[in-house]
């Protein structure tokens, strides 16, 4: 299969250019196995160049390359329109190629911790140079797009260039200060914080957004917040210009709050990981501002964060109890008169209701999800109790179907199979993963053993 044409890979490596490194790092995915095509090996080696030339980007620039992002709605987080980015490395390439290419074969043998960063430093630098003289045409173009973004953001990127061979030393001990704080590291987090502050007044919060550019979490920031303050009070920190690295976080908490309660059963399993997900992320929030912070007992942060804490309790916990009533919905059960009593037994005439089990499903998965948050959350009470109900009650429904399987007195067996799949599904859920595998071992024990048609539950075309 012949290539494409040059005209045509040009177009492509224009697209590729512009797209966000999540497309690009997917491209290359997609196209790792396309050697042998040769209609897609030109669009894969300029792929693979884009990759390339990005990690160098992000290497010498590292300092301010994830500050390139959407503000997401927070007007006071410090960012810069993404478009920018490729236009200053762009211009810093057309006039210090030189540079570039030292920094490139740097890059090649790179040892963080080992390999010296002056490369990198001495591109930052060229590109402070750069910004001042406002020469070069990629360089001015990315300037206006930053300042038209924001007012002011210019100077806010001189500011972060001038600190980025403190930030970049910084990000080496990151790891170290964030897993465990001692007096020594404290001590280090406190030298390079002064050193980023002789830059200029509003240097010391750039310093601390710009590390917290480079966590996965940005808001265990405030960790390192607080070894340099030396585990502020409240009254001191609020006060302090570091006061808005807690009020995000606890803006995070709410907005957080906001997801759990808007948790949609119709979602299922997805819907319920990604809400327990959020509860783990809570309680993770809400232990970081307690333990970075001399709270006050009421009022202020500190009542803040307790409402926060009992709203999360509230929330986990009303779901929870919906648990009982979404179970009888999934695995309906009906009443019978047996002489003269009424005995409660499994509905096995209609088919088991999808948007029922769907429901239940997600609230199972979620009720799975928090078990680890569930104790620091305030909720392990009331969850270990609905747990325990619902696994009784589901254990009773699984042996009552059975028994009427093995005697014949199933009204649909292929139903009853559908029955028992669900109930499998969700026995893996309360109990524990193994327990799906044992109900399914029974319910086929209990239709072999009884001489009928072959079951919904042995057609894997009819299972669940």
């Amino acid at each position: 299969m012949a290539g494409l044409p040059d005209a045509k890979i040009d177009i492509v490596r224009t697209l590729v250019a512009s797209a966000p490194d999540k497309v690009v790092s997917g491209l290359r995915n997609a196209l790792a196995a396309a050697d042998g095509d040769t209609a897609l090996a030109g669009v894969r080696r300029v792929v693979e160049a884009e990759v390339a030339e990005r990690k160098l980007r992000n290497k010498a620039l590292q300092p301010i390359a994830p500050l390139f992002v959407d503000r997401g709605g927070d007007p006071g987080r410090l960012a810069f329109p993404p478009r920018a980015l490729p236009m200053l490395w762009r211009g810093l390439r057309e006039v210090a190629a030189e540079d570039v290419a030292t920094a490139a074969l740097v890059m090649a043998d790179f040892e963080q911790g080992v390999t010296s960063t002056e490369a990198f430093d001495r591109l930052t630098e060229r590109l402070v140079e750069e910004v001042e003289a406002r020469t070069q045409r990629d360089i001015v173009g990315a300037l206006d797009f930053i300042e038209a973004d924001r007012q002011g953001g210019e100077a806010v990127l001189r500011t972060c260039l001038a600190i980025s061979p403190v930030v970049r030393r910084a990000t080496e001990k990151l790891p170290e200060w964030i897993g465990r704080t001692t007096q020594e590291r404290a001590a280090a987090a406190r030298l390079a914080y002064r050193d980023a502050c002789r830059v200029g007044d509003d240097a010391g919060p750039r310093f601390f957004e710009m590390l917290g550019a480079q966590l996965a979490e940005p808001w265990t920031i405030l960790r390192i917040v607080s070894a340099v303050m030396d585990h502020p009070t409240e009254s001191y920190l609020s006060g302090s210009e570091l006061s808005p690295f807690a009020t995000r976080l606890m803006d995070g908490v709410d907005a957080n709050l906001k997801i759990v309660a808007g948790f949609d059963l119709n979602g299922g399993a997805p819907a319920g990981e990604a809400a327990a997900a959020a509860v783990e992320v809570l309680t993770l929030q809400i232990t970081e501002l307690e333990d970075a912070i001399d709270l006050a007992r009421e009022g202020g942060w500190g009542g803040r964060i307790q409402k926060q804490k009992q709203a999360l309790a509230s929330v986990v916990e009303k779901r929870l109890r919906e648990l009982p009533r979404l179970q009888a919905t999934a695995l309906p059960t009906q009443k019978v008169r047996i002489a003269r009593a009424l005995v409660t037994e499994p509905s096995l005439s209609l088919p088991p209701d999808q948007g029922h089990v769907t429901r239940c499903r997600s609230l199972l998965t979620f009720a799975e999800g928090i078990r680890a948050s569930a104790n620091y959350g305030g909720f392990a009470s009331t969850r270990t109790k609905v747990m325990e109900a619902a696994g009784e009650a589901l254990d009773q429904y699984v042996e009552d179907v059975l028994a009427r399987v093995r005697e014949g007195e199933a009204p649909d067996r292929e139903i009853a199979a559908l029955m028992l799949q669900v109930a499998a599904e969700f026995a893996g859920l309360i109990h524990e993963p193994r327990a799906c595998e044992i109900v399914r071992r029974r319910a086929a024990s209990a239709f072999g053993a009884v001489t009928a048609p072959r079951p919904a539950w042995e057609d894997p075309a009819r299972q669940l």
